[in-house]
């Protein structure tokens, strides 16, 4: 008999009855640190078999292997029949570990559809099926072969016909008078590896000879050969020439993502006909290939994108021929979401949903322990012992079929405290607050009272019990110290678990830093200290602008000063401009904290005047501006202009300059250099007074003529459909043509006015610009030109490119699924399809990015879906938009939530164990 103290946990009212009548027979369904045990897992499961019927080994092994605890029963059956090798032996079965073996197979009885089923106490699961099916490759008839007749210079078509054979992926090749000189194929000949047959663009008199068809089967490994075909070509006095003609023309081709496909063209003609491949109305796709001189178009990774017509070309200087037929491009099933193993509540609610994509879109059925169990969702409005076990999804379309396996376990437990008890020390501040957890193990979810000591606690302002079970105690004081006990009670039964509360002196801050002042370079100290419980231990932790300061990698400017067990001073020693900043001094213990904080301003040294550039060049003065420097908290008092000719011997000989105005204060942008020599070659100093060092060097010629040479090799590459990149070989030009930079001009050939044309201004070190703001799909012309103050040099020969073609303009359709445990979120959209006048759509771009922020996560893909962890707080947003080669498409949204804002989550199988106490009173 079972006392109130014994803890029992019934996963399954079916073997907990089970349990009762035969105690012996089934394991019961335990967790502690003694015992754990789950479903059939499969490792390993049966393959598709081709078997060859005159195979020298007379077996065939389906292998099985399945991991469970306990170990798990392996069962096979064959077209939907159990093989019931222990009821009904039979010679040619056996099974060896979990697989199982044909001996001496038979086509008629042992071709097929196999399942290996695995099974255990806590359910059954179902093997994806395989299947067993004999291959053979029949001989050749040994009827002799009509000879060929064909004139010299036309083309000529032999028929292999190949014999009967399974599996139907072959490989052709043919002989040439004797084994095994085989033909090699190149421009003029041609093997199909969809009919066998051998194609000859352009008869010669070299081809005469006897040809057999040879046909080899790399699954069984067997070869064949035809009966010898004579070739004989007719000779002509003069040979004609023929239009191209496509007899090798490659059928409505069905494809499946990320596989590769080979299309065959070939065509007859004098002169040889030159093959060409496109894709209407866009480009090939990227990982394309060609070979056979043409006749085979390769693609590489198919993706949905790549389907679309496809046309062959073929050309001769006597005619042209072509032809265009569809490739379709269908995926098999791939799991959005599927199921994984959970543990609930009995009584709870539950929703089991798989995801698939594919093409066409996959259904979705569920097996549970073997047997079918409905479509689309599972839902449980209220769960019950005989829900648990192990469930299945599958999904399938025509082109493959997919399984998912878990475990669901229903689970009623009474509470208690063993694994999880209410902490025995509890601490907590005077004035603050503290929160008791509580947190039994039990199923279903109990009701919680609280006690201190004998006194029954309830909600008030003061005290909050809340939903999983913890007590909240706000404001705390000496008075709320003493025991506090938590009672959990469900219909299993009850437990409580005890802990005392002790009140401890509040953390303060005594002595506060204080806003501060300093210059680069010198060293200050920020005081801290904190009054707190004598039995407690405090550390101080230093931030600037949130970010915390690690003493050990920061050691160069921060050190922190422990004289006094509770002061935690902050030294900065050689500051700099980027330490300035809000300080922030935390004292902390194990219990509480309290935080103090000050401004620190750092001056620095100006920065240095920037963009000094020449505006005017007169006879005997030079017009300079520039633009102020960083004051970095101090004071910009003046500027001043020094010069330095050409031929002074020292060159730090540089001179005060004559300036107008002659005083050139802290905020001036520009002056004028006066009673300067004509024809002269100037350097020029601008810095600022007293900060001597702080100089900007600049050299000019005072008396200038526009360059007299043009920029060469202008090259320009398109980026996007409104961008470009323009390239050019720079000009060098001394004195009096000196170059200051270069004017980059262009307009559309047709239909713009070249005076309107945009300009682009770059400085004489650049010799590269991009272009913005271009009408995409146009023939631009693009000139550049060099200029100094004088004037624009000649311009560049013209360099002409066209833009590229917009992206699609229309927005994606973006949809969303979170899974069931609320791990992962996946996305998926509808493929946008470039129209004639569009961009084709390379792949994809998403960006994941907090709610209110401007940068994320960027991502690249060639799918139409993507899986994301799910985040755990706060709200972000994801950007989904068409990647280009004419740039991006327009940005779709999505809103998510982070797992906090979406409620509990459910418990995994792992986060649940379950106890079970007297099981020898029970006979066990």
């Amino acid at each position: 008999m079972v006392t109130p103290a014994m803890l029992l946990c019934v996963l399954s009212y079916f073997f907990l009855l089970a349990a009762a009548i035969k105690p012996r027979i089934f394991e019961p369904r335990i967790f502690d640190k003694e015992a754990t045990g789950f479903g059939p897992i499969f490792e390993e499961e049966p393959l598709d078999t081709v078997y060859a019927e005159d195979s020298p080994e007379n077996k065939i092994s389906m292998n099985c292997r399945a991991r469970a605890n306990p170990p798990a029963i392996i069962k096979w059956w064959l077209n939907n029949w159990e093989i019931k090798l222990m009821e009904q032996p039979d010679v040619h079965f056996s099974l060896v570990g979990g697989n199982l073996v044909i001996t001496n197979p038979d086509k008629g009885k042992h071709a097929g559809k196999y399942v290996c089923v695995a099974k255990n106490v806590y359910g059954t699961v179902i093997s994806k099926e395989a299947t067993v099916k004999f291959g053979y490759l029949n001989q050749f008839p040994t009827d002799e072969r009509e000879p060929v007749h064909v004139k010299e210079g036309q083309g000529a078509v032999l028929l292999c016909s190949p014999p009967s054979r399974y599996p139907s992926e072959v490989l052709f090749r043919w002989i040439y008078n004797d084994f095994p000189n085989f033909i090699i194929p190149d421009q003029r000949r041609f093997v199909s590896q969809t009919t066998g047959n051998m194609y000859i663009a352009k008869v010669e008199a070299s081809d005469v000879g006897n040809y057999s068809c040879f046909v080899s089967s790399p699954t069984i490994g067997k070869s064949v050969f035809s009966m010898p075909i004579p070739l004989i070509p007719q000779i002509e006095k003069e040979v004609k020439r023929y239009p191209a003609d496509i007899r090798v023309k490659f059928p409505k081709t069905y494809a499946l993502v990320h596989q590769n496909i080979t299309l065959e063209c070939f065509a007859l003609g004098n002169p040889l006909p030159h093959i060409r491949w496109r894709k209407l109305d866009a480009d090939l796709p990227p990982n394309y290939e060609v070979s056979m001189n043409g006749a085979l178009l390769h693609l590489i990774n198919v993706q949905y994108e790549d389907e679309g017509s496809y046309e062959c070309e073929t050309l001769n200087v006597k005619g042209m021929d072509w032809y265009r037929q569809w490739l379709y491009v269908e995926g098999a099933p791939e799991w959005a979401e599927h199921i994984n193993d959970t543990e609930k509540d009995v009584g709870s609610e539950l929703t089991l949903r798989c995801v698939a994509v594919g093409k066409p879109l996959p259904w979705i059925r569920w097996l549970k322990d073997g047997y079918s169990y409905g479509k689309g969702e599972l839902k449980f409005s209220s769960l019950t012992f005989e829900d648990s076990g192990m469930y299945q999804c599958i999904a399938e379309n025509e082109w493959g079929t997919i399984y998912a396996s878990a475990e669901l376990r229903v689970v009623s437990c009474a509470p208690t405290f063993i694994y999880n008890p209410v902490k025995k020390v509890l601490l907590g501040a005077e004035n603050g607050r503290v929160v008791i957890e509580c947190k039994p193990r039990a199923a279903p979810k109990p009701k919680f009272i609280w006690k201190r000591g004998s006194e029954l606690l309830t909600n008030s302002s003061r005290m909050l019990i809340w939903d999983d079970g913890s007590l909240e105690i706000l404001n705390l004081s000496k008075s709320d110290e003493g025991s506090y006990t938590c009672y959990a009670e469900n219909d299993r039964g009850k437990s409580n678990s005890t802990g005392t509360l002790t009140i401890t002196e509040a953390t303060k801050i005594t002595v506060a830093p204080s806003d501060t002042g300093a210059v680069v370079g010198d060293t200050t100290i920020l005081q801290c200290s904190a009054s707190f419980d004598p039995s407690l231990d405090i550390t101080f932790i230093w931030t600037v602008d949130s970010y915390v300061i690690h003493f050990y990698t920061d050691f160069e400017h921060y050190e922190l000063l422990m004289g006094l067990e509770n002061s935690g001073d902050l030294l900065i020693k050689n500051i700099q401009v980027r330490h300035a900043g809000r300080y922030s001094c935390t004292a902390q213990t194990i219990v509480d904290n309290a935080t103090a904080e000050a401004d620190v301003s750092v001056k620095g040294l100006p920065g240095p005047p920037g963009g000094v550039r020449v505006r005017e060049i007169g006879d005997m003065s030079v017009k300079l501006q520039w633009s102020l420097g960083t004051d970095h908290g101090s004071s910009l008092i003046q500027h001043v202009v020094q010069t330095r000719d050409f031929y002074a011997l020292d060159p730090e000989d540089w001179k005060t300059a004559s300036t107008s105005p002659v005083f050139l204060d802290g905020s001036t942008e520009s002056s004028t250099v006066v009673d300067l020599y004509p024809w002269m070659h100037y350097y020029f100093i601008l810095f600022l007074e007293p900060y001597i060092n702080l100089k900007h060097l600049l050299t000019r010629v005072i008396s200038l003529s526009a360059p007299t040479e043009a920029p060469l090799d202008v090259y320009a590459r398109q980026v996007t459909s409104t961008e470009a990149l323009v390239w050019w070989l720079p000009v060098y030009q001394a004195p009096p043509n000196w170059v200051d930079g270069y004017q980059i001009r262009y307009w559309r050939k047709y239909d713009d006015n070249e005076a309107a044309a945009s300009r682009v201004i770059v400085h004489r070190t650049m010799n590269q610009t991009r272009l913005e703001n271009m009408r995409p799909d146009s023939h631009y012309l693009i000139e550049v030109r060099a200029f100094n103050g004088a004037g624009l040099g000649p311009p560049s020969e013209h360099c002409e490119m066209f833009t590229r073609r917009p992206p699609p303009s229309r927005l994606l359709r973006v949809y969303k699924y979170v899974s069931f445990n609320r791990k992962w979120l996946y996305l998926y959209w509808d493929h946008i399809y470039n129209y004639w006048n569009e961009s084709y759509v390379e792949g994809y771009k998403i960006l994941f990015r907090k709610e209110g922020e401007r940068y994320g996560k960027l991502y690249t893909t060639g799918r139409h879906y993507i899986d994301f962890p799910m985040p755990e707080t706060g709200d972000y947003v994801i950007e989904v938009r068409a990647r280009c080669e004419g740039g991006d498409g327009p940005i779709s949204q999505i809103r998510v939530q982070g797992k906090a804002s979406l409620g509990p989550e459910s418990l995994s199988v792992a986060a649940v164990l379950v106890l079970a106490l007297g099981w020898m009173n029970l006979g066990l």
